[in-house]
């Protein structure tokens, strides 16, 4: 059953009013629009072989957790994070304002916490030669791990280093799921924000590709793009997704919050959907996106489409079986640029679609096939897609400010 967001009377506005990028572009708005603009992909086929991997760009990350006890405890999926967030109350202005921080809601979309790699391989070295007395298990677990590993495990320690790092303490929500937790991420703050239960909040997620536990566990379901980059919609032959590492936050609030404030928004919020098909049923996920489609509530306008396209199968052709029905319509799939980046994927393209509206221009294509058309005009409205790998559907409505 789809699931829509809106207020049952008087619907307040819902503005973004900051963005925090870091990613493989780059980090901030400037770099990443620039390095979109110029056509860059940051792609490893070396590294992680044969594996393809998009890798988070370098950044000072002193400059949004100043603590170096802070970044210790982190595992890199929480500090790419936690500076992204950062990045996002740099850019809504918001950074240090204690008032509006104690209350500021947060919802987050994150996934597992990082294995121990050393740890894992010594124990199944151990195995292999026959070393396993009983015990043994238990016995490097409780000598090798340390303990701060198992708090960096945890989802919902992304919100609480958010939290200390930069002191956004009102409720918090973690949401788990791969892409589709974004989805919810952004509908639940949507909801309160519409409904009158809160005024502002930051919503977004971290992924950390450079994983080999997480490489190792997609490849069980032969989902990763191996051997040589091609751009999503290039990848029929030979499917897959290239792993991605990014950050993406954004801050929303209703008009009346941002105006009393002084706060300029990039965009407005418009709607989040969400569905989930049964996709043992051939068709079921162009189904499911005919019909989101219908509930986002799209209007005549200068219309484009920012989806979160995987590149695996056979999720992604169907999602191009939709495509093809609004083909009049600019696309643009962020798995070509930044990768994929599972939890973090849906609120990239909010991101991204806030970001292109605020700059009058819906950046260049990066496909080869034919799928994604120019556009010169400047984009009213942007209906960001975002469909799971293995299951979930979403998508949300994405307008200039009038």
């Amino acid at each position: 059953m789809t699931e829509t967001t809106s207020a049952t009377t008087d619907p307040v506005e819902v503005w973004i009013t900051g963005i925090g990028l870091a990613t493989s572009l780059g980090e901030g708005l400037d770099a990443n629009w620039e390095a979109l603009n110029a056509g860059r992909i940051n792609v490893d086929e070396k590294g992680f072989a044969p594996y393809v991997v998009h890798p988070w760009a370098p950044v000072s990350l002193d400059t949004q957790i100043p603590k170096k006890g802070d970044q210790r405890q982190m595992e890199a999926w929480q500090r790419i994070g936690t500076y992204a967030a950062g990045l996002a109350l740099d850019s809504a202005g918001l950074k240090g304002n204690k008032e509006i921080l104690s209350r500021m809601d947060m919802i987050v979309a994150a996934g597992g916490g990082e294995r121990d790699i050393s740890v894992d391989t010594a124990v199944l070295n151990a195995e292999a030669k026959g070393n396993f007395s009983p015990g043994f298990l238990n016995e490097r677990l409780m000598s090798d791990l340390r303990p701060t590993l198992f708090l960096a495990q945890l989802s919902n320690l992304l919100a609480g280093n958010i939290a200390i790092v930069h002191g956004v303490c009102g409720t918090s929500r973690t949401f788990m799921g791969e892409e589709v937790a974004a989805v919810d991420a952004a509908r639940i703050a949507l909801a309160r924000i519409a409904g009158g239960q809160s005024d502002i909040a930051l919503v977004g997620g971290s992924h950390n590709g450079e994983r080999k536990d997480l490489l190792v566990l997609y490849e069980f379901g032969d989902y990763n793009l191996k051997n040589s980059f091609a751009p999503v919609w290039a990848r029929q032959e030979h499917s897959g997704f290239a792993l991605g590492s990014a950050g993406a936050f954004l801050v929303i609030e209703s008009k009346a919050h941002a105006l009393a404030r002084g706060a300029k928004p990039f965009a407005r919020l418009t709607s989040v959907v969400a569905d989930r098909a049964k996709r043992r049923e051939p068709g079921a996920v162009t189904a499911a996106l005919d019909k989101l489609w219908s509930s986002v509530g799209t209007h005549g306008g200068r219309t484009a489409i920012i989806t979160g396209a995987t590149g695996a199968e056979p999720v992604t052709s169907e999602e191009r079986a939709f495509l093809e029905k609004h083909r009049e319509i600019p696309v643009r799939a962020s798995g070509t640029r930044f990768g994929h980046t599972m939890e973090t994927q849906f609120a990239l393209g909010l991101a991204l679609a806030a970001l292109s509206i605020s700059r009058g221009a819906l950046f260049p294509s990066g496909d080869s096939t034919g799928v994604e058309i120019e556009m010169k005009d400047a984009p009213t409205q942007i209906v960001v897609v975002g469909a799971g790998h293995y299951r979930g559907e979403g998508m949300a409505l994405v307008e200039a400010v009038k």
